[in-house]
């Protein structure tokens, strides 16, 4: 044991050797700064919003009313629950929000807290497709070269287009002239046997 001598008297603190001691102590330290820390938090707090007024209702406060259709209305206070109730208009009070905010009465602090902007920084990224080369040699290019390229792109969609439709004709013609020679074979084989009038003698009961 270690005696210290202070100003109110004796105290005594353990040794460092007994692992124990020490070990309670670092405990204790612990929960005292962790109370502090619990202290010195600010509580955050969930408000809602009155009805009427605008004002700000903290938890356990207000009063709460529900219609017949099962719409919710919370309130501040018994006044604003009755001006809502004898249908007075709000924005005809000089004490609500909405009369402040129509009046431009709040302005001041509202320039006051400006908010912060982040402005996105442009950045180039590859396509699926293409390369960040390609798209940075294309945005490059001079206005009379890309001109020229689409052209040439067209006229070869032009093209290709063209020669499938001569396709399709040429693919239709040849249907159309089998058909019409299996057509013709038909005919000529039908008329081969031609009818005429039965000949011998009529026969049968006279």
């Amino acid at each position: 044991m270690v005696f210290v001598v202070s100003s109110v008297g004796y105290s005594y603190c353990c040794s460092d050797s007994d692992p124990k001691k020490k070990k309670e102590r670092n405990e204790i330290q612990c929960k005292e700064e962790q109370q502090q820390q619990h202290k010195n938090a600010a509580m955050v707090l969930k408000t809602e919003l009155c009805r009427f007024s605008g004002a700000k209702i903290y938890p356990g406060r207000g009063i709460r009313f529900v219609r017949g259709d099962s719409q919710v209305f919370l309130f501040a206070n018994s006044k604003c629950k009755r001006y809502f109730h004898n249908r007075l208009k709000p924005s005809k009070l000089t004490w609500t929000a909405m009369y402040r905010k129509q009046h431009k009465k709040d302005i001041a602090q509202e320039a006051a807290k400006k908010k912060r902007r982040t402005t996105k920084k442009p950045y180039s990224r590859s396509i699926v497709g293409a390369t960040l080369e390609v798209i940075q040699k294309r945005r490059t290019e001079k206005p009379e070269v890309r001109d020229a390229a689409r052209e040439a792109a067209l006229r070869e969609i032009k093209e290709r287009i063209k020669k499938t439709k001569d396709e399709k004709k040429a693919k239709k013609a040849e249907v159309v002239a089998k058909s019409q020679k299996s057509q013709g074979k038909g005919n000529v084989s039908k008329g081969g046997a031609t009818k005429g009038p039965k000949l011998g003698g009529g026969g049968g009961k006279r």
